[in-house]
């Protein structure tokens, strides 16, 4: 387990300080910043969770040296600007990207995020055992980092193709106690030897600009859903068991997702079980080009059972 010394400093003295922020979706985040154009930070929620630009002096000495070594302190018109989110979940701390999130390897962890671990929490007690979980594509780590009290003795892997998602993920998996190998590849590609346990939050959104956690690619985003459950199904042992977090356009009551995992897990002597968790999520992907006969974009959990 290793982690970027810089940032566990200061994930350290966030967590010391007790600070907690718990991260919008970016449409709420540009709302909020709108009330008050031109406003600085007044405190550390200010500065990690609502990105503003802070006067040198406002944060304790270490918090400003450690986010300074980390790289990721930036300054602009004479105030400075941290290019790193902290947010919370339950107890712990999670570094992702700063906002707006345009930087095409930026980190993403907002309400989906929050959805993702209760998802986690709901079906990882209903298994018998697991030996060894990988989270494929998993940005920030808070899908393996939250799983690891749920399935004690597993090893965890994390895979990302994004470099600064495996930054924030070991640093976040140090600080958090939790034993995380990471590894820079495509879903399942770089990971060698048995998987009996597959986690997953793709990306769901058709999303021109084609920004790595964002972008779903075809199916109004849910290709990419489908193409790492597949490939899970061919990957995991006997008995093994994939969990699948994601969003799925609604395009006249059908939901092209659920009726493509249908059709194609049985072929792979797979078992689903598949449901909405919340029918209606990012409302304003409505108004985009792409999804001009989109009914709505639900937040969907599939359960696949290997036999």
């Amino acid at each position: 387990m290793s982690g970027d010394p810089a940032l566990l400093s200061l994930l350290g003295g966030l967590a010391e300080a007790g600070y907690s922020f718990v991260t919008p979706t970016p449409e709420t985040h540009r709302r909020v910043l709108e009330r008050s154009p031109g406003r600085t930070a007044g405190d550390l929620r200010d500065v990690f969770g609502w990105s503003l630009p802070f006067e040198e002096g406002l944060l304790a000495r270490p918090l400003h040296e450690a986010l300074e070594r980390s790289g990721m302190l930036s300054r602009e018109g004479g105030l400075c600007r941290s290019r790193v989110r902290v947010a919370s979940l339950d107890d712990r701390l999670f570094l992702h990207s700063a906002y707006p999130t345009e930087r095409a390897d930026s980190v993403f962890f907002g309400p989906d995020s929050y959805r993702y671990a209760r998802f986690l929490a709901a079906e990882l007690p209903r298994l018998a055992s697991v030996g060894r979980l990988v989270d494929i594509g998993a940005g920030s780590g808070v899908g393996a980092i939250m799983a690891a009290a749920l399935v004690p003795g597993a090893g965890l892997v994390a895979t990302d193709i994004n470099r600064l998602a495996l930054r924030f993920a070991r640093t976040n998996a140090r600080h958090a106690g939790v034993t995380l190998e990471a590894i820079e590849t495509s879903g399942l590609d770089g990971v060698e030897g048995p998987v009996d346990l597959v986690i997953a939050n793709p990306p769901f959104v058709a999303d021109p600009a084609k920004r790595l956690y964002r972008d779903g690619g075809a199916m109004h985003g849910a290709s990419l859903s489908l193409d790492w459950a597949l490939a899970a199904a061919r990957r995991i042992e006997p008995g093994g068991t994939i969990l699948l977090y994601t969003g799925s356009a609604v395009v006249e009551g059908r939901d092209a997702l659920r009726e493509a995992l249908e059709e194609r897990l049985g072929k792979l002597g797979c078992s689903l079980r598949y449901a909405e968790i919340d029918p209606d999520i990012f409302g304003e992907l409505l108004d985009h080009p792409g999804y001009e006969n989109v009914e709505r974009v639900a937040a969907v959990g599939a359960v696949v059972a290997k036999a």
